[in-house]
């Protein structure tokens, strides 16, 4: 119901008469800004498809595995059994002993909490450092821009894997600590270039500009204006990131360059490699932490492939077509589209 209320005893005598109609039902239902959890819920939509979920699966299945590694391992990785060296998979190895006796299931769940760490630690040191650097030198203009990416030129042409065969060799046990801080400084850059040329694009936006122009800080427009939409690219670098230390981890591990008393996926393949597993066909040895390699690099492939499906346009509307397709029962590889008649039309023609 609308109210009218008449104004006539506060206007001036001379001035026309007025009405002011309000309606009590929408007073006050004006529509609300998002806010910052609104939006930052809304950005980690791109991990809702099939293909992230599945991606998120297998990897907290091995991140679980790397957190109760003590409790899953039926040995300890450094036990020897002088009874059974070299033995296949049996009921009390299931994936069989090395040439001393040591079960491979336990080292590989063992070695899983190496890989975990260094590759998450090194991912969240360089995603860190890419927003710091990579937002602030798209965001700002003149020198201090072109400062910020010419540092990250520099970064781009550092060549990581002698970094850290250096690094490591100052240091009698270096620990996977140490690795994964070299990882993430070296890896840091390409993430960097990304978020700066959407921050670019970013800065000129009317939301950008309203909030400035309402005198806003620097750290509340980056924070809320503008990390919320390049949570994707921040995902997207975060999950890149992890699998390169994971292969590099994994890479400098089995040519020696990080101790083999230092268990992981790569420091199995080289015990494996070093007494000849691989001549003499030993799969048991070699091939479980291969495997555990390529699932773990799946997983991040699928997480990201879900992320491109959410940011890319095109590849996320022909995601929904598919899906659309096969609701109705449709061949999606079908190069003829189906044109559906009225039976009912066909018989009075």
């Amino acid at each position: 119901m609308n109210t009218i209320v008449n104004d006539t005893a506060d206007r001036a005598a001379n001035s026309p008469a007025t009405a002011t109609v309000r309606n009590p039902a929408t007073a006050g239902n004006a529509p609300k800004k998002p806010g910052f959890w609104s939006k930052l819920g809304a950005a980690f939509a791109m991990f809702r498809n099939k293909k992230s979920i599945t991606g998120l699966s297998i990897l907290g299945f091995f991140v679980l595995v790397a957190i109760f590694a003590d409790v899953l391992a039926p040995y300890s990785p450094t036990k020897v059994d002088n009874t059974a060296r070299f033995q296949p998979p049996s009921a009390q190895h299931w994936l069989g002993t090395t040439h001393i006796g040591e079960d491979v299931l336990s080292q590989v769940i063992h070695g899983t909490r190496g890989v975990i760490v260094v590759g998450f630690l090194a991912a969240f040191i360089a995603t860190i450092i890419a927003i710091i650097v990579g937002v602030l030198s798209g965001y700002l203009r003149g020198w201090r821009s072109e400062g910020l990416s010419a540092l990250t030129n520099v970064f781009l042409v550092i060549p990581g894997i002698p970094l850290i065969i250096i690094v490591a060799s100052m240091f009698e046990d270096p620990p996977l600590i140490l690795i994964a801080g070299v990882l993430g400084l070296i890896g840091w850059a390409w993430g960097a270039r990304v978020l700066r040329a959407q921050t670019m694009s970013l800065r000129s936006r009317d939301f950008v500009q309203a909030a400035r122009a309402n005198g806003e800080p620097l750290r509340r427009i980056i924070t809320v204006e503008m990390l919320p939409n390049l949570m994707a690219l921040i995902a997207a670098s975060f999950v890149g990131t992890v699998t390169a230390a994971i292969i590099g981890l994994t890479t400098l591990s089995y040519i020696g360059i990080i101790p083999v008393t230092t268990y992981n996926w790569g420091t199995i393949l080289n015990w494996a490699s070093a007494q000849g597993a691989f001549r003499q066909g030993q799969w048991w040895w070699f091939l479980p932490p291969g495997l555990c390699i390529a699932a773990i690099g799946v997983a991040l492939s699928l997480i990201n492939f879900g992320i491109d499906e959410y940011v890319n346009p095109r590849l996320r509307s022909a995601g929904e077509r598919a899906r659309a397709m096969k609701k109705k029962g449709m061949n999606v590889n079908d190069t003829v589209t189906v044109v559906r008649t009225n039976t009912k039309t066909q018989e009075n023609a």
